[in-house]
């Protein structure tokens, strides 16, 4: 922690001076629920304006709960309460005496729209980004850029979250993030999370949390932070829903149906996503491998083909048994067929490109079966006092992925003429077989006027099964490939519990948490009987500690330990063999890496925007880190990762939304850090000091009533790496989009890549060679969308008139 940098404490200590010209505050708090349910509403928006002249003077978005608390000075004002599809709710007049310190404006009940079949009304838009303290809530859906895309495209163009070209995800620059669907690890990831991700549509996703420094309320795994995917599910009375229809070059074509049906004592929700798609990808190599004072050169060029079918089911069901207790069941369902077709061509050189000694052609044509299911039930249990509530959850997965490859490789001379080598038939089989079951309890209990305890237990047991066989076409039968075909088991096992206590005193709020995790992990190898089993009892604190300044200004300062076990494919030793000069395999021995996170973050509204900013310093002992090596062969190479000693990171983050003008919207962010990796367990060579950063920006205009266009533009720094360097990548995205159909339905285009730039292009360098990778996984991508809606209301512009729902009522405090 002596690293931390001293722009943290310059930051707080600017921060707080403000505090000297503060004059008495009023903090107002409620609860934000829904008429019909009594259900809350998160994210709905508590607006305070002056009565004299309608100034914007507070404003706040409700929690998960649906409460919310601002503040003000003593006055005469009037609010607003706004939430997508309900009603406006106006307090015509509010005042505010200043002899309490606290009011309370109770349950405020919010009215769904009323819509029907022949009807949409255009009402005021939910913004594209909600920002708080500890959490940034982006409601994709606003977004041209998603439109036919995927979930890993969504990822892609959130504000510090990088989706690399394949399917990588990151936050902050850093690859171990935690990703949920709904707020629970689900199905529909699947084993390999970049691959679920593609295969999940956007047209699902209602919107993305990002919790960059996450209480003791969640699980400890995820290092960066935490990525919720939440899919959309309306809570209007009647039938609503939506439906999609996508095209697009290359080969991208689905539909996507979201119902919903509510009555009093019911809702029933439904989502449903197919897709095809054939997504085109290329790459290039360029190696040396230096021995015995002889140079050898090899080129590579890859060409891939990688597409199929694939479907996401979701159904389920909120029974509301009074209201106070409601429950909550739900089935998913993913599964697709998927075919890879790669050609490899390796070009041989001695010492130089003048000089070439063999070329050879190698074919992998895979076909993918994926089965995963997933069964949830969640009961809630609310209490007479506010915010006391009782939450359990247990929910099943059983997740199936079956690869069959068909490899095939000739070899010639440097002119193309047959070499006299035999030809290679080879083929392999890899089955993975996951369950999980996981089971949660949640309580919290409002302690006093401001305070809150929650405390929960969680337990999952995990279990994978892998099976992987290689064969070679020997004297016309089919022989094991000796050292590759083994049967890996994975078993996991974590039991966690947590405490947290919150309070506020004054403009003070704080949240102390403490969660406990027991990881039992065993791993073996059947064939050879090798069995690796390891236990650790671990603690992970967490602090959060805020200060509200006048004219809406807020400063956090948080702290949390988290954990990042090696996954499934990290240690499992047999894992690819499409590329037999390039293995990539697991490590058995791999442990787990800890990392204690600090960071201070600083939040301003305005009535035209928001702008959030916030230092941090990641301190990381036992990195993960994926290493290339030279075989002993000297011509195949093999990466697999490795425990390294430490990281310390630092960075710097803004991240701003800004409405210049009813018609034009604009948000943007940018990211900072730098980062010093230590591996010198692994020789000298493995150490890396590098600054870098990124940045991303979307401009929305509207340019007739029902015309938007978007543009968005990315930018990523070169960035050293522990053996290397990884090169700069950039890219432009456009977007338009009309409503027709008497806006009942919306027609949007969208160019992912215009320029076709975004390529990982990195080199990598030991004391024995030099590579210099260029590879893209999907070219420029062309679509085109039908979106309509089945009663429900296309939201645009952002009216704050006083008088937009002709009424109101009055409170004193």
């Amino acid at each position: 922690m002596r690293n931390l940098p001293i722009a943290l404490f310059t930051l707080l200590a600017l921060c707080f001076s403000v505090t000297l010209i503060a004059q008495k505050q009023v903090r107002l708090i409620g609860k934000v629920v829904d008429a019909a349910t009594q259900a809350p509403l998160s994210y709905a928006t508590i607006s305070l304006f002056e009565l004299k002249d309608s100034t914007l003077v507070a404003g706040n978005i409700t929690d998960d709960t649906g409460l919310f608390s601002i503040e003000a000075a003593p006055g005469v004002y009037f609010a607003k309460i706004e939430f997508l599809s309900y009603q406006t709710k106006t307090i015509a007049s509010l005042t505010i005496s200043g002899d309490k310190n606290t009011g309370d404006m109770g349950i405020i009940a919010l009215q769904a729209q009323a819509t029907t079949l022949n009807e949409v009304v255009v009402q005021a838009e939910k913004s594209q980004m909600q920002m708080s303290l500890d959490k940034k809530v982006f409601n994709v859906g606003k977004d041209l850029g998603n439109a036919g895309g995927n979930a890993a495209d969504v990822l892609d163009n959130v504000p510090s979250v990088q989706v690399d070209v394949e399917g990588n995800v990151s936050l902050r620059g850093s690859d171990n993030v935690r990703i949920l669907i709904d707020g629970k690890p689900s199905g529909l990831i699947g084993l390999g999370s970049s691959n679920g991700l593609r295969q999940l549509p956007a047209n699902l996703i209602d919107k993305v949390e990002v919790i960059t420094n996450p209480s003791a309320r969640y699980e400890a795994e995820g290092m960066s932070g935490i990525i919720n995917i939440v899919l959309k599910k309306d809570v209007r009375t009647g039938v609503n829903g939506s439906f999609d229809l996508t095209t697009g070059y290359p080969d991208n074509h689905g539909a996507a149906i979201n119902l919903n049906y509510r009555t009093a004592k019911l809702n029933l929700f439904s989502n449903y996503g197919l897709t095809w798609r054939n997504s085109p990808g290329d790459g290039s190599l360029y190696q040396e491998v230096y021995s015995n004072d002889t140079t050898f050169i090899t080129t590579q060029v890859s060409d891939r083909e990688r597409g199929g079918w694939s479907n996401n089911v979701r159904v389920g069901a909120d029974y509301f048994i009074n209201d106070k207790n409601t429950l909550t069941g739900a089935f998913t369902y993913r599964g697709g067929k998927q075919t890879n077709l790669s050609l490899l061509e390796y070009r041989d050189y001695l010492t130089n490109l003048g000089n070439p000694t063999a070329i050879s052609l190698r074919t992998d044509d895979e076909k993918e079966d994926a089965l995963n299911y997933e069964y949830a039930l969640t009961y809630k249990r609310t209490f007479e006092k506010q915010g006391h509530e009782l939450t359990a959850d247990v929910r099943y997965q059983d997740n199936d992925d079956t690869e069959n490859s068909d490899l095939a490789e000739r070899f010639f001379m440097p002119d193309f003429t047959p070499s006299g080598t035999a030809d290679l038939a080879q083929r392999s089989y890899n089955r993975e077989r996951e369950q999980l079951l996981a089971g949660q309890v949640d309580y919290v209990q409002p302690v006093g006027k401001d305070g809150k305890l929650e405390m929960g237990l969680r337990s999952t047991f995990r279990d994978i099964a892998n099976d992987f066989l290689v064969e070679e076409y020997a004297n016309d039968a089919w022989v094991v490939f000796p050292g590759l075909s083994n049967d890996f088991r994975y078993n996991e096992n974590i039991h966690a519990a947590y405490l947290i206590f919150g309070n506020k005193k004054g403009k003070f709020s704080y949240q102390a948490g403490l969660r406990t995790e027991y990881s039992d992990v065993t791993t073996e190898l059947l064939q050879t009987s090798e069995v690796n089993a390891r236990d650790y009892l671990s603690i992970f604190p967490s602090m959060h500690i805020t200060y509200d300044l006048p004219s809406q200004n807020a400063v956090q300062l948080s702290y949390s330990r988290r954990l990042r076990r090696p996954g499934f494919r990290e240690l499992n030793p047999f894992s690819s063999f499409s590329d037999n000069r390039n293995f990539f395999t697991g490590n058995p021995d791999l442990d787990p890496e800890f990392t204690d996170i600090v960071e201070m973050g600083h939040i301003k509204y305005w009535e035209q925007g928001s702008l959030s900013s916030s230092v941090y310093y990641r301190y990381t002992s036992g990195k993960i880190d994926r290493i290339r090596t030279l075989n002993e062969d000297g011509v195949t190479f093999l990466t697999r990762p490795e425990n390294l000693l430490s990281e310390n990171a630092y960075g710097l983050e803004f991240v701003v939304s800004y409405n210049p003008f009813k018609w034009w919207t604009m948000n943007g962010s940018f990211n900072f850090y730098r980062s010093i990796v230590d591996g010198g367990n692994l020789g000298e060579s493995f150490r890396s000091d590098t600054y870098a950063w990124f940045t991303r920006g979307t401009s929305r205009f509207t340019i007739f009533k029902n015309t938007d266009l978007q543009v968005r533009f990315d930018y990523r720094a070169p960035e050293q790496t522990t053996q290397g360097l990884r090169k700069a990548m950039y890219s432009i995205d456009l977007g338009a989009s009309r409503d027709i159909l008497k806006q009942k339905g919306t027609l949007t285009l969208s160019v992912r890549d215009l320029l076709n730039s975004r390529r990982m292009r990195s080199i990598s360098e030991g004391d024995d060679f030099y590579a210099n990778t260029d590879f893209q996984w999907r070219a420029r991508q062309i679509t085109l969308t039908l979106s309509y809606r089945l009663n429900q209301s296309k939201q645009r512009g952002n009216d704050k008139r006083r008088d937009e729902d002709g009424g109101g009522e009055n409170m004193m405090y």
